[in-house]
Protein backbone atom coordinates (compact mmCIF):
# COMPACT_ATOMS: atom_id res chain seq x y z
CA UNK A 1 0.00 0.00 0.00
CA UNK A 2 2.92 2.35 0.71
CA UNK A 3 4.32 1.67 -2.77
CA UNK A 4 0.98 2.48 -4.38
CA UNK A 5 0.47 5.53 -2.15
CA UNK A 6 3.86 7.02 -3.09
CA UNK A 7 2.35 8.18 -6.40
CA UNK A 8 -1.42 7.73 -5.93
CA UNK A 9 -2.42 8.96 -9.40
CA UNK A 10 -0.19 6.48 -11.23
CA UNK A 11 -1.41 2.85 -11.19
CA UNK A 12 1.22 0.29 -10.14
CA UNK A 13 1.35 -3.06 -11.87
CA UNK A 14 1.68 -6.39 -10.08
CA UNK A 15 5.24 -6.60 -11.38
CA UNK A 16 6.10 -3.12 -10.09
CA UNK A 17 4.91 -4.00 -6.60
CA UNK A 18 6.37 -7.51 -6.47
CA UNK A 19 9.79 -6.43 -7.73
CA UNK A 20 10.16 -3.59 -5.22
CA UNK A 21 9.19 -5.91 -2.37
CA UNK A 22 11.25 -8.83 -3.65
CA UNK A 23 8.19 -11.08 -3.57
CA UNK A 24 7.28 -14.01 -5.79
CA UNK A 25 4.67 -12.72 -8.26
CA UNK A 26 2.18 -15.44 -7.32
CA UNK A 27 2.48 -14.59 -3.62
CA UNK A 28 2.15 -10.90 -4.34
CA UNK A 29 -0.90 -11.53 -6.54
CA UNK A 30 -2.67 -13.33 -3.69
CA UNK A 31 -1.96 -10.50 -1.26
CA UNK A 32 -3.17 -7.91 -3.76
CA UNK A 33 -6.31 -9.94 -4.45
CA UNK A 34 -7.15 -9.81 -0.75
CA UNK A 35 -6.49 -6.06 -0.56
CA UNK A 36 -8.72 -5.48 -3.59
CA UNK A 37 -11.53 -7.57 -2.11
CA UNK A 38 -11.30 -5.50 1.09
CA UNK A 39 -11.18 -2.25 -0.95
CA UNK A 40 -7.75 -1.19 0.27
CA UNK A 41 -6.58 -1.35 -3.34
CA UNK A 42 -8.54 -0.87 -6.55
CA UNK A 43 -7.72 -2.43 -9.91
CA UNK A 44 -7.89 -0.07 -12.87
CA UNK A 45 -8.93 -2.43 -15.64
CA UNK A 46 -7.24 -5.66 -16.62
CA UNK A 47 -3.42 -5.44 -16.55
CA UNK A 48 -3.54 -1.65 -16.00
CA UNK A 49 -2.40 -1.70 -12.40
CA UNK A 50 -3.64 -0.75 -8.97
CA UNK A 51 -4.38 2.43 -7.06
CA UNK A 52 -5.47 3.03 -3.47
CA UNK A 53 -9.03 1.98 -2.69
CA UNK A 54 -11.62 3.74 -0.59
CA UNK A 55 -10.78 1.85 2.61
CA UNK A 56 -7.14 2.97 2.43
CA UNK A 57 -8.30 6.56 2.83
CA UNK A 58 -10.76 5.86 5.63
CA UNK A 59 -7.98 4.18 7.63
CA UNK A 60 -6.43 7.58 8.22
CA UNK A 61 -9.72 9.42 8.52
CA UNK A 62 -8.97 11.07 5.20
CA UNK A 63 -12.18 11.65 3.26
CA UNK A 64 -10.38 13.09 0.24
CA UNK A 65 -10.68 9.92 -1.82
CA UNK A 66 -9.76 10.84 -5.41
CA UNK A 67 -8.80 14.30 -4.23
CA UNK A 68 -8.27 15.66 -7.74
CA UNK A 69 -11.80 14.71 -8.72
CA UNK A 70 -13.38 16.19 -5.62
CA UNK A 71 -11.43 19.44 -5.86
CA UNK A 72 -12.51 19.88 -9.48
CA UNK A 73 -16.10 18.78 -8.91
CA UNK A 74 -17.12 20.28 -5.57
CA UNK A 75 -17.47 23.96 -6.63
CA UNK A 76 -19.35 23.00 -9.79
CA UNK A 77 -21.64 20.67 -7.86
CA UNK A 78 -22.40 23.51 -5.43
CA UNK A 79 -23.47 25.68 -8.37
CA UNK A 80 -25.57 22.90 -9.86
CA UNK A 81 -27.41 22.16 -6.63
CA UNK A 82 -27.98 25.88 -6.03
CA UNK A 83 -29.46 26.20 -9.55
CA UNK A 84 -31.76 23.17 -9.50
CA UNK A 85 -32.22 22.66 -5.73
CA UNK A 86 -31.65 18.91 -5.98
CA UNK A 87 -28.98 16.71 -4.38
CA UNK A 88 -25.95 16.04 -6.60
CA UNK A 89 -23.51 13.15 -6.27
CA UNK A 90 -20.04 12.33 -7.55
CA UNK A 91 -19.42 8.59 -7.88
CA UNK A 92 -16.78 6.15 -9.12
CA UNK A 93 -16.69 2.48 -10.03
CA UNK A 94 -15.21 0.05 -7.52
CA UNK A 95 -15.55 -3.63 -8.34
CA UNK A 96 -19.26 -4.40 -8.77
CA UNK A 97 -20.34 -1.28 -6.88
CA UNK A 98 -20.55 2.41 -7.49
CA UNK A 99 -19.30 4.47 -4.57
CA UNK A 100 -20.29 8.07 -3.83
CA UNK A 101 -17.15 10.07 -3.02
CA UNK A 102 -18.78 13.49 -2.70
CA UNK A 103 -22.31 14.84 -2.43
CA UNK A 104 -24.00 18.22 -2.15
CA UNK A 105 -27.39 18.32 -0.44
CA UNK A 106 -30.23 20.60 -1.53
CA UNK A 107 -32.65 22.47 0.70
CA UNK A 108 -35.84 20.75 -0.38
CA UNK A 109 -38.13 19.62 2.44
CA UNK A 110 -38.54 16.30 0.64
CA UNK A 111 -35.13 15.03 -0.41
CA UNK A 112 -34.08 11.81 -2.10
CA UNK A 113 -31.28 9.97 -0.32
CA UNK A 114 -29.25 7.23 -1.95
CA UNK A 115 -26.77 4.86 -0.35
CA UNK A 116 -23.07 5.70 -0.48
CA UNK A 117 -22.43 2.28 -2.00
CA UNK A 118 -24.79 0.47 -4.36
CA UNK A 119 -24.51 -2.30 -6.94
CA UNK A 120 -23.62 -0.96 -10.37
CA UNK A 121 -26.84 -2.33 -11.87
CA UNK A 122 -28.98 -0.65 -9.20
CA UNK A 123 -27.96 2.99 -9.72
CA UNK A 124 -28.11 5.42 -12.63
CA UNK A 125 -24.53 6.41 -11.87
CA UNK A 126 -23.40 2.77 -11.80
CA UNK A 127 -25.10 2.01 -15.09
CA UNK A 128 -23.47 5.04 -16.68
CA UNK A 129 -20.02 4.06 -15.43
CA UNK A 130 -20.45 0.49 -16.65
CA UNK A 131 -21.65 1.58 -20.09
CA UNK A 132 -18.68 3.89 -20.55
CA UNK A 133 -16.16 1.10 -20.02
CA UNK A 134 -14.46 -0.33 -23.12
CA UNK A 135 -16.29 -3.36 -24.55
CA UNK A 136 -13.60 -5.78 -23.36
CA UNK A 137 -13.90 -4.50 -19.77
CA UNK A 138 -17.69 -4.78 -19.86
CA UNK A 139 -17.30 -8.38 -21.00
CA UNK A 140 -14.91 -9.11 -18.12
CA UNK A 141 -17.34 -7.42 -15.70
CA UNK A 142 -20.23 -9.61 -16.89
CA UNK A 143 -18.06 -12.75 -16.82
CA UNK A 144 -17.14 -12.00 -13.22
CA UNK A 145 -20.39 -10.63 -11.80
CA UNK A 146 -23.06 -11.89 -14.18
CA UNK A 147 -25.96 -10.12 -15.85
CA UNK A 148 -28.45 -8.00 -13.89
CA UNK A 149 -31.61 -9.63 -12.65
CA UNK A 150 -34.91 -8.57 -14.14
CA UNK A 151 -35.88 -7.15 -10.75
CA UNK A 152 -32.79 -4.93 -10.59
CA UNK A 153 -32.53 -3.81 -14.24
CA UNK A 154 -35.26 -5.29 -16.41
CA UNK A 155 -34.15 -3.46 -19.57
CA UNK A 156 -30.73 -5.17 -19.49
CA UNK A 157 -31.21 -8.71 -18.15
CA UNK A 158 -29.93 -10.43 -21.30
CA UNK A 159 -26.67 -9.89 -23.19
CA UNK A 160 -28.53 -8.48 -26.18
CA UNK A 161 -30.65 -6.08 -24.15
CA UNK A 162 -27.65 -5.01 -22.08
CA UNK A 163 -25.71 -4.22 -25.26
CA UNK A 164 -28.65 -2.16 -26.53
CA UNK A 165 -28.82 -0.18 -23.30
CA UNK A 166 -25.04 0.35 -23.27
CA UNK A 167 -25.16 1.71 -26.81
CA UNK A 168 -28.02 4.05 -25.89
CA UNK A 169 -26.22 5.39 -22.81
CA UNK A 170 -23.04 5.95 -24.83
CA UNK A 171 -25.00 7.70 -27.56
CA UNK A 172 -26.91 9.98 -25.18
CA UNK A 173 -24.08 10.31 -22.62
CA UNK A 174 -26.73 10.00 -19.94
CA UNK A 175 -28.20 7.16 -17.88
CA UNK A 176 -31.77 7.25 -16.59
CA UNK A 177 -33.30 5.18 -13.81
CA UNK A 178 -36.74 4.92 -12.27
CA UNK A 179 -36.50 3.33 -8.83
CA UNK A 180 -39.49 0.95 -8.65
CA UNK A 181 -41.84 1.48 -5.74
CA UNK A 182 -40.16 4.72 -4.65
CA UNK A 183 -41.26 7.14 -7.39
CA UNK A 184 -37.67 8.34 -7.66
CA UNK A 185 -35.78 9.36 -10.80
CA UNK A 186 -32.00 9.08 -11.18
CA UNK A 187 -29.96 10.80 -13.89
CA UNK A 188 -26.21 10.41 -14.42
CA UNK A 189 -23.67 11.82 -16.89
CA UNK A 190 -19.94 11.11 -17.39
CA UNK A 191 -16.86 12.98 -16.21
CA UNK A 192 -13.66 12.32 -18.15
CA UNK A 193 -9.94 12.54 -17.53
CA UNK A 194 -7.34 11.69 -20.18
CA UNK A 195 -10.11 10.66 -22.61
CA UNK A 196 -11.48 8.06 -20.16
CA UNK A 197 -14.61 8.24 -18.02
CA UNK A 198 -13.42 8.33 -14.40
CA UNK A 199 -16.56 9.34 -12.54
CA UNK A 200 -20.24 10.11 -12.87
CA UNK A 201 -22.20 13.17 -11.86
CA UNK A 202 -25.76 12.33 -10.89
CA UNK A 203 -28.92 13.68 -9.33
CA UNK A 204 -31.85 11.87 -7.75
CA UNK A 205 -35.23 13.52 -7.30
CA UNK A 206 -38.87 12.59 -6.66
CA UNK A 207 -40.75 11.65 -9.80
CA UNK A 208 -43.41 14.31 -9.24
CA UNK A 209 -40.77 17.07 -9.29
CA UNK A 210 -39.11 15.57 -12.35
CA UNK A 211 -42.44 15.47 -14.22
CA UNK A 212 -43.13 19.14 -13.49
CA UNK A 213 -39.86 20.60 -14.82
CA UNK A 214 -38.25 21.06 -18.23
CA UNK A 215 -36.39 17.76 -18.56
CA UNK A 216 -34.05 18.82 -21.36
CA UNK A 217 -33.00 21.92 -19.42
CA UNK A 218 -32.27 19.76 -16.38
CA UNK A 219 -30.20 17.26 -18.40
CA UNK A 220 -28.33 20.07 -20.15
CA UNK A 221 -27.48 21.65 -16.78
CA UNK A 222 -26.18 18.30 -15.57
CA UNK A 223 -24.10 17.78 -18.72
CA UNK A 224 -22.73 21.33 -18.68
CA UNK A 225 -21.60 20.87 -15.09
CA UNK A 226 -19.89 17.58 -15.95
CA UNK A 227 -18.18 19.22 -18.93
CA UNK A 228 -16.77 21.98 -16.71
CA UNK A 229 -15.44 19.40 -14.27
CA UNK A 230 -13.87 17.46 -17.14
CA UNK A 231 -12.24 20.67 -18.37
CA UNK A 232 -10.76 21.33 -14.93
CA UNK A 233 -9.26 17.83 -14.83
CA UNK A 234 -7.25 18.60 -17.98
CA UNK A 235 -5.15 21.19 -16.13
Amino acid sequence: MEIVAADPDKPKSLGDIANVLGLNHGTCANIIKTLVSRKYLEQIGSKKGYILGSKAYTLSGNDAYRKDLIEAAAPEMEKLTAAINENSLLAILNGENRIVIHRINAEQELQVRTAAEKHVFDAASGRLLLAMLPDAEIERFISKYGLPSAEMWSEADTRESLQNVVEQIRREKCAFQILPGRQVIGLAVPIEKNARVVASLSIYLPEYRYMSIDKMTLINQLKSTADRITSKLKH
